[in-house]
């Protein structure tokens, strides 16, 4: 009996695998050539005079209303030329950088066929840490002077930002862009919607990041990681007995799901939290959804919150 207990847990380990493998050589034979553009050494490599035609090339960096004068200032300020600077050290060859694209892309294909392939633009725009990578129609941006290391000299952010300021958050930040423009939005405002909301994303880099670890998809340190395991169920429990899933108290959002050092629970283990829990258990939500249901990654973008909590069949690890 316990011989013929193993064999059937080995063919359904192989199984798996080969099954896995299908999705890879499958992922492997879709045709995508990203081309990037370097709109960031364009811009900075530009002599003042030549600044018209790089506005006709690229209008969209250029929003009306804004006087010369501001595009001038930045090539030739001393400070947004070191960052210049850093970044071609950094980045002077991006072919390993583009070559990622080539297979994010390839797996978007794979679960969204319809999708255009994307051009991608590398900028050096503000420091703004909530617009690090935007995936449009047509185009992907990535603000490359916010992906040079978290230790690096510029970066004046507390650590639960600066954490995610290294090359590896890069596919990353372009799933969670892709994901929140094609997820449909949440039709009510109670936190167990918005988990979920949060939960489609991560659950998103699931399939379209699949060498990358849990702690690189979601932006957390491998400890952080830990800590959510290791308190899964006190924390599901903590949300039931304090009826916190079906409201819509939108200090909730802050407490539990926005960027921040730590989630606030009001409790003594606040500060031992990472930010953002109220995502992560929306993830594993998903992933009980996922596990019991056979649809596909774009219909599990429609499906509401309500439906994927009861049928998920969630019971967090003890």
């Amino acid at each position: 009996m316990k011989l013929y207990r193993l064999v059937i847990v080995l063919s359904l380990f192989f199984l798996s695998c080969d099954k896995k493998t299908k999705v890879e050589k499958a992922v492997e034979e879709i045709p995508v050539d990203i081309k990037v553009e370097r709109f960031d050494k364009v811009f900075f490599e530009t002599k003042p005079e030549d600044l018209a035609k790089v506005k006709k090339q690229y209008p969209f960096f250029f929003p009306a209303g804004n006087d010369d004068s501001v595009w001038l200032n930045k090539m030739q300020d001393p400070i947004w030329r070191e960052v210049y600077t850093e970044v071609q050290k950094k980045y002077d060859n991006f072919e390993p950088v583009r070559q990622e694209f080539d297979v994010l892309f390839k797996h978007i294909k794979y679960y969204f066929p319809k999708t255009k392939t994307p051009k991608v633009i590398t900028v050096i725009a503000e420091m703004d840490y909530n617009a690090k990578a935007i995936y449009a129609d047509s185009l992907v941006i990535v603000a490359l002077e916010l992906y040079l290391g978290k230790e690096h000299k510029f970066y004046q952010f507390p650590n639960y930002l600066k954490q995610n300021f290294e090359e590896r958050q890069i596919m990353p930040d372009v799933v969670s862009s892709f994901s929140y423009r094609n997820i449909v939005p949440p039709t009510d405002g109670s936190l167990l919607s918005q988990m979920i909301f949060e939960g489609k994303q991560l659950y998103a880099k699931d399939l379209l990041l699949p060498e990358y670890t849990d702690a690189e998809r979601m932006g957390y340190t491998p400890e952080q990681i830990k800590w959510c395991e290791e308190n899964e169920s006190y924390m599901w429990r903590y949300f039931l007995e304090n009826e916190l899933l079906y409201s819509s108290d939108p200090k909730l959002a802050t407490r539990f799901l926005a960027p921040s050092p730590f989630s606030k629970f009001y409790l003594q283990i606040d500060n031992d939290t990472p930010g953002r829990v109220g995502a992560w258990i929306g993830w594993q939500i998903v992933r009980s959804y996922m596990k019991n249901n056979s649809v596909t990654l774009e219909e599990l973008f429609k499906i509401n919150a309500k439906e994927i909590f009861e049928k998920s069949k969630y019971k967090p690890k003890k």
